[in-house]
């Protein structure tokens, strides 16, 4: 991996960088806008937080080439604080998310994404997609007849268009060709300005009409916290696979405390908490983008295309911006996660059949990675705790030797002290941890246990094949050894 310095982070692409960049910010209108409606906010909501978290990331991310805006992951996280309490309440709890990504930057956070399991992010990435997936439904079916062939449309043009056109994204062409025909007709079609206002100015700086008290806390922090969760993960698994699409390293921290700062600042200009997006990433790189240069030019275009475009934004078709979104989580969907259940080993398949059921019954993605890390935890420790104790005579009632065979934990110590219950007596007990390893305090009052129960039954009970750290633990905690008895440990 090689390391740019910032200034050619900044101008080591400036061509590929800037067309890049404005390819993004012509996708993320529509993507911007239907994120927006999922979270049930004003469409501004939406597209002041791609230009204001966009802008700023440029500068204080850890990941150049990266595109960070609103996405669906955090969308959906918000939909019942905006429901219960108002956009004031979302622009409070966007700023206390920043706070948290801060804190998770400057404390390392980011190294405590290596025990989340590959099961769980197959998981988090399906369950994306069917929530995405779940928020179309209203805006495709039992609307009428002519909502179902705009959405079919829509799928055909993002599909098949690409494989003979690529200068112009296919879901702009969608947009721009389908808007036009129902603009040119009259059809009577539900769109963006039905569902919200898009005012062509740029975003100020307010507070957010909230009373500064506990009571308020207590209604954002969770909200708050699932965000800061989300958006850390989704951010740190979007900069990994651009590490490895343009073999280049990146600083998984900054990137944290860069997604904190672009939410805590976007959080005063009115604009929904986000974060890294896999998909537009992808793209930034497909098209060029290696540099900040590419991100920083993808937020400052759209603005620039919603103050110069916005009176035609607003008549978009929902039909058309649904099956865009349709698009997307199909995109996201890991469509090999169906082989991966058959072959996968039965407890991988299990935890990231959990994450998704979690997460499309609760509508909380962090919910969804706790119960799969959980899940992935106690079956990890069940795995690993089978102790097998074979005994081995070298002499009727002079010498037996007892040799333990595998990790000695909270878990384990049951079996271990059950395999000594029907010791026969003998001149001499050895237990032999060669092939062992005592891991904490239970394996050692275990080991304490047995050898109480040993010493009744010879004259003398050794422990012998410990290695350096199990040799330290049990020298620290163990207790065993009586008067009249000979106990020792080598």
């Amino acid at each position: 991996m090689n390391t740019l310095s910032y200034k050619e982070q900044w101008f080591g692409y400036i061509r590929g960088d800037i067309l890049a960049g404005i390819v993004v910010a012509l996708a993320l209108i529509p993507e911007a806008i239907a994120f927006s409606i999922i979270a049930g906010v004003d469409p501004m909501v939406g597209l002041y937080a791609s230009f204001s978290i966009a802008v700023i990331i440029a500068f204080v991310g850890g990941r150049p080439a990266m595109i960070s805006a609103a996405t669906g992951a955090m969308a959906l996280a918000m939909v019942s604080l905006v429901r219960d309490h108002g956009l004031d309440y979302l622009l409070a709890a966007t700023i206390l998310t920043g706070v948290l990504q801060i804190l998770f930057g400057v404390f390392k956070i980011a190294r405590f994404m290596k025990f989340i399991p590959r099961a769980v992010m197959i998981g988090f990435v399906n369950s994306l997609a069917i929530l995405i997936f779940m928020a179309q439904v209203p805006f495709i079916f039992g609307v009428n007849a002519i909502t179902y062939v705009f959405v079919a449309a829509t799928l055909a043009i993002v599909y098949i268009l690409p494989r003979f056109f690529t200068a112009i994204p296919a879901p702009l062409i969608a947009i721009l060709v389908l808007s036009g025909i129902v603009m040119y007709t009259g059809m009577d079609m539900q769109n963006v300005g039905s569902l919200g206002t898009i005012s062509q100015t740029l975003p100020t700086f307010f507070l957010p009409d909230v009373p500064l008290n506990f009571e308020t806390l207590q209604i954002i922090f969770p909200t708050a916290l699932a965000l800061s969760i989300i958006g850390l993960l989704e951010s740190l698994l979007t900069a990994s696979i651009i590490d490895d699409a343009t073999e280049t390293d990146s600083d998984k921290n900054k990137e944290a405390r860069g997604q904190g700062i672009a939410n805590f600042i976007t959080g005063f200009f009115g604009g929904m908490a986000g974060c890294a997006m896999i998909g537009q990433s992808g793209i930034n790189v497909r098209s060029g983008g290696r540099g900040r240069l590419s991100t920083f030019v993808a937020g400052a275009f759209l603005m620039f295309l919603i103050i110069v475009l916005g009176e035609w934004v607003v008549q978009i078709p929902m039909p058309v911006l649904a099956g865009i979104m349709v698009m997307v989580s199909i995109g996201t969907f890991d469509w090999g996660s169906f082989k991966y259940v058959i072959s996968a080993p039965r407890s991988d398949a299990i935890v990231m059949l959990l994450t998704v059921v979690v997460v499309v019954y609760t509508h909380d993605l962090s919910k969804g990675v706790f119960a799969g890390v959980i899940l992935s935890a106690i079956l990890f420790a069940a795995k690993i705790s089978k102790v097998e104790v074979r005994k081995e005579g070298l002499g009727k009632g002079l010498s037996n030797v007892y040799t333990v065979h595998g990790q000695l934990f909270f878990a384990s110590t049951q079996d271990f002290v059950s395999a000594f219950d029907d010791v026969e007596p003998a001149e001499r007990i050895t237990i032999d941890f060669s092939d062992a390893h005592v891991w904490d305090d239970s394996g050692v009052g275990a080991i304490d246990r047995v050898m109480n129960k040993l010493q009744a039954k010879a004259e003398t009970v050794e422990i012998t094949g410990l290695n350096e750290s199990s040799q330290k633990l049990v020298s620290k905690l163990a207790t065993f050894g009586n008067p009249g008895r000979s106990s020792s440990q080598h």
